[in-house]
């Protein structure tokens, strides 16, 4: 793997107050990417745009990403380049996003119920059982009739939807025993990420929700402060979750997409051609990270197995209709009413 290195958090911070201070001078954030001249006085910089990412450097998202960046410096001369700050490097995803308002950073990759916090109308894609299948997953989400004003709806926050990559279908895992019911959840502690959507979600499937980064849910756990956690396979097995938390019981409740966030300011800073190319590149990605996402599972699963993990099944009708109310009460406004019309439609 190329390119990733440490950034403390307290130099990010330093670096905003001078972003903010240039941007009140006029300066666009574009040149907050680390640049570096050719040859000659005459070449152009390359702006090296900083993406966070909080999984290891063997994710498929990670790798998707680290390719995107090699075919963007290429197809675009050298003028944009991305670099993967793998593993928390840059901090946990909701101190991320607030980097890429900053100007700090270019990018960060977020998982869908943070968005919320900004627009609550991003709830459409993060609710249970919305999706059929990764592809009907991918389809929808990336499809600008379904989603340009909603990926474009924070760009006064200093946030815009590049694109939307599969994370996954999510399932309980704990240190206990193996879930079979909502009842056997019951006193639990598990994390999930910081919504209230996700929160109550957990409510219904019979446990308490409980918002964590995720570099801190394998401590939290060891330590008895949490019992578990919900994820996919290949986060329970590349955080080595299974040596904390070794029953995985199959609830399959919720398939959210995780998103690559930019600064606004960036993208109206390219060239048409540039941006055209960046677009182009960030489809590709998605593409290749759901054929590597695939492949993955089968070799995460088979590694949490042999750290001591137990995969179950579960009474999913049990589970289906406990959370079933939270898809109603969340469809709240004509917007969410339209996408997830949209979404279910083509999944027929």
């Amino acid at each position: 793997m190329r390119r990733n290195k440490a950034v403390s958090i307290t130099a990010l911070i330093g670096a905003s107050v001078l972003a903010l201070t240039a941007c009140s001078a006029g300066t666009s954030p574009a040149g907050n990417g680390d640049s570096t001249a050719g040859g000659d006085s005459g070449a152009a910089a390359t702006t090296v745009m900083k993406l966070a990412f909080n999984q290891p450097e063997n994710h498929p998202q990670y790798i998707a990403l680290e390719a995107m960046g090699d075919r963007l410096k290429e197809r675009t001369d050298g003028a944009y380049d991305i670099e993967v700050f793998p593993n928390e490097t840059l901090g946990a995803q909701r101190e991320t996003i607030e980097l890429v308002q900053a100007g700090t950073i270019e990018m960060a990759f977020v998982g869908g119920p943070l968005l919320e916090n900004f627009n609550p109308d991003f709830v459409v894609f993060n609710l249970p059982f919305t999706f059929d299948s990764q592809d009907h997953q991918r389809k929808v989400t990336n499809d600008p009739e379904i989603v340009e004003e909603l990926y474009s709806s924070l760009d006064d926050q200093g946030i815009r939807v590049a694109g939307a990559f599969h994370g996954g279908v999510r399932s309980v895992y704990n240190s206990e025993k193996p879930i079979n019911t909502p009842e056997d959840l019951a006193g639990m502690k598990i994390r999930v990420i910081e919504s209230d959507t996700n929160i109550e979600m957990l409510r219904l499937m019979g446990g308490t929700g409980t918002p964590m980064g995720q570099g801190e849910v394998y401590t939290a756990i060891q330590s008895g402060i949490l019992e578990g956690g919900e994820n996919n396979e290949l986060i329970y097995a590349n955080l080595k979750h299974a040596e904390v938390a070794p029953y995985y019981s199959y609830t399959r409740h919720l398939m959210f997409p995780d998103y690559v966030i930019i600064n606004p300011a960036i993208l109206e800073g390219m060239s048409d051609e540039h941006r055209e190319i960046f677009e182009e590149e960030m489809a590709n990605a998605i593409e290749e990270e759901a054929d590597l996402w695939k492949s993955e599972v089968e070799v995460a699963k088979k590694a949490a197995e042999a750290a001591g993990a137990q995969f179950n099944e579960v009474d999913a009708k049990a589970f289906a209709d406990a959370i079933g109310p939270l898809t109603e009460s969340k469809l709240t406004t004509d917007v969410t009413k339209e996408i997830y019309a949209k979404v279910r439609a083509a999944a027929e």
